[in-house]
């Protein structure tokens, strides 16, 4: 019996109409109609299928978008002679260093909003800081006079730090200092400058690893460069003769080829002037870097299109489960129109047919039959005591629930 439950917890997944009921005249157009949506389902769900796949596979790689971080240099100035006058330098205390001529040098930046983005979508921008990697700030002075402190190196520590909007430099002095600026970006995914001998066969100059891979790829494919017998060699053409050092090499091979011509990406260098003689202008300074990062807004709708996804999928599970059961019910159905159908046409000729049908599944049940001996005879059969036997009932049940549970796994 434990096959027959087993059938009774199986699933039915059959959602077909029989066909004998499908070709009758009064339910055509309404069969028809079904096929056709259980065509477009099985399409539908293909494309859904495909669909969550791609979409698996962007949540995995984390998708990026270029942003663009505005950056702001200013600068104020304090104890200068335009400020102080003639007396400026008889308020000058040495000790706290109060009176003293000098300057600050701020350095902000932000990222700007994306246009048209909803609300909903907003997430706290990231701090200045969390978006470089190294900054250095070098002061054109002279070295006589300002022997110390021309060279401000800011590196982000492995350990964990308080992100900040921007960094402050104050340096004392009443002369025009040059400032040169340089930034070391701190990019996802990380971006590689390509040399020139690959990157001007690519047409590519700054990329992630994994880009300038598939941009060699698209290159090979383009030009048909994969050789026709052995899928995995790469033929050199001309351009990439030199790169590759020969006339071909394995397909394995490429990404330890690319790391060849990476190298670091330029640093953004940015020149500012600090004239403590004048009065420091009213608004900053602003330059516009592009920057590549994880693109959160994103994620987060694939994400709450993946859980919507997940709901609406339970939802449709169950939707199937009762047309499949609706299904079945048709079929059964269907069935019993059948057996009395039979049975209404000619009832003496049924009986005689539904008899010998049962007679021919018994001897199955028994294991016994014309073939094997026929060690159940016919006499024995007519007489009402056999069925009366202790083993009959066992044998009955046995049948039914092999019978059931082939029924079931249909």
């Amino acid at each position: 019996m434990d096959g027959v439950k087993a059938a009774k917890r199986r699933k039915i997944t059959d959602k077909s109409v029989p066909n004998a009921l499908a070709q009758l005249p009064e339910f055509a157009e309404d069969s028809h109609m079904y096929q056709s949506l259980l065509e477009m389902e099985k399409r539908l769900d293909w494309t859904m299928n495909r669909k969550k796949v791609e979409v698996q596979d962007a949540l995995a790689r984390n998708p990026t978008t270029a942003r663009t971080l505005r950056l702001f240099l200013s600068h104020t100035v304090s104890g200068q002679l335009w400020q102080t006058g003639e007396a400026g330098a008889e308020g000058v205390n040495f000790e706290t260093g109060q009176g003293i001529p000098a300057w600050s040098l701020k350095v902000e930046g932000r990222l700007l909003e994306l246009p048209n983005q909803r609300a909903r979508d907003r997430v706290s921008p990231r701090k200045f800081s969390t978006l470089i990697k190294r900054m250095i700030v070098e002061l054109d002075r002279d070295p006589t006079l300002y022997p110390d402190g021309n060279v401000i190196e800011w590196p982000r520590g492995p350990t964990v730090q308080q992100p900040l909007d921007g960094f402050t430099v104050r340096r004392t002095g009443d002369q025009p200092t040059k400032v040169r600026l340089i930034i070391y970006l701190e990019q996802t995914p990380e971006q590689y400058k390509v040399a020139s001998d690959l990157g001007n066969v690519l047409g590519i100059k700054e990329e992630s690893r994994i880009g300038i891979i598939q941009a060699m790829w698209n290159y090979i494919k383009i030009h048909g460069l994969q050789d026709k017998t052995d899928r995995r060699r790469i033929r050199a053409d001309d351009y990439l003769r030199p790169i590759f050092g020969g006339e071909g090499i394995m397909f394995h091979q490429l990404p330890e080829l690319v790391n060849r011509y990476l190298m670091p990406p330029d640093p953004v260098v940015i020149y500012y002037t600090i004239n403590p003689a004048q009065i420091p202008p009213e608004r900053p300074s602003a330059w516009d870097i592009e920057v590549k990062m994880e693109d959160t807004s994103l994620k987060n709708r694939i994400m709450v299109t993946v859980q919507s996804s997940k709901d609406s999928t339970s939802d449709l599970t169950k939707l199937d489960d009762e047309i499949a059961l609706l299904s079945q019910s048709l079929h059964n159905s269907h069935t019993k129109r059948q057996f009395l159908q039979s049975f209404a046409r000619d009832p003496a000729n049924f009986i005689q047919t539904w008899l010998a049908s049962q007679s021919r599944d018994l001897e199955s049940v028994l294991g016994s039959g014309p073939s094997e001996g026929a060690t159940i005879r016919a006499e024995e059969l007519r007489r009402s005591d056999f069925f009366r036997l202790p083993w009959v009932e066992e044998a009955v049940a046995v049948h039914e629930g092999l019978r059931l549970a082939s029924r079931g796994m249909q």
